[in-house]
């Protein structure tokens, strides 16, 4: 019998450690257990002629998975989800169960964006935007969210889907941006549900005071 060893290719991940769309993509290959390097990519990083040609809009983050170099966080979750979870535990493949993920990819990329990573910006990096709006929009959001997650474990299905990966990240640090948790329990728990997943990561939490 002639033994073998399949080489997988190397995952690169480039991001910052703050970053939570990087988040997402990393805490997904944990919970998918595939192993991968961090490649720190600052903003002047990002400006180099290197980075640019991953991504020419100089934007993080950018999977590298062998000669595949892949753009847009839930972009790369969908991609992870179909390369490596044939079985469709995070993606459904019923029309119903994918139609029900995308829309809170579709939230993630909006409200969770405009709402309170948006606020977080502001706090942490100086982002130019108003914070009244951006807190306005994270209310209805987490309003939202609570009621859904009052009646279910998960976003998305009775188990957990990348419609929770995506959402995770700037929601658990939301206070960060001045977005207070305490009136949405239904969430609270829920960032904890997520955070205890087998292979998990915890959103990085900033020491800059909100």
């Amino acid at each position: 019998m002639t033994s073998f060893t399949v080489m997988r290719n190397i995952i690169r991940l480039h991001g910052v450690p703050l970053s939570g769309h990087a988040h997402k993509v990393s805490l997904f290959l944990g919970l998918l257990g595939l192993p991968f390097e961090a490649v720190e990519s600052g903003r002047d990083t990002r400006a180099t002629e290197a980075f640019l040609r991953l991504n020419p809009l100089g934007q993080i983050p950018v999977l590298e998975d062998g000669d595949l170099v892949l753009a847009d966080s839930n972009a790369i979750l969908l991609y992870l989800a179909k390369r490596y979870d044939p079985a469709g535990r995070w993606l459904p493949e019923d029309p119903a169960g994918a139609a029900a993920v995308q829309r809170w990819l579709s939230i993630s990329a909006g409200e969770v964006r405009f709402g309170p990573a948006n606020a977080r910006a502001v706090h942490l990096f100086g982002l130019k935007t108003d914070l009244a709006d951006a807190h306005a929009v994270a209310a209805r959001l987490l309003g939202f969210m609570d009621a859904t997650l009052a009646a279910r474990d998960w976003l998305a299905a009775d188990r957990p889907t990348l419609a929770d990966v995506a959402c995770y990240p700037y929601v658990a640090c939301a206070p960060e941006g001045g977005v207070d948790l305490e009136p949405y329990p239904a969430v609270r728990a829920w960032v904890a549900r997520v955070e205890a997943l087998p292979g998990a990561a915890a959103m990085p939490r900033s020491a800059v005071p909100a």
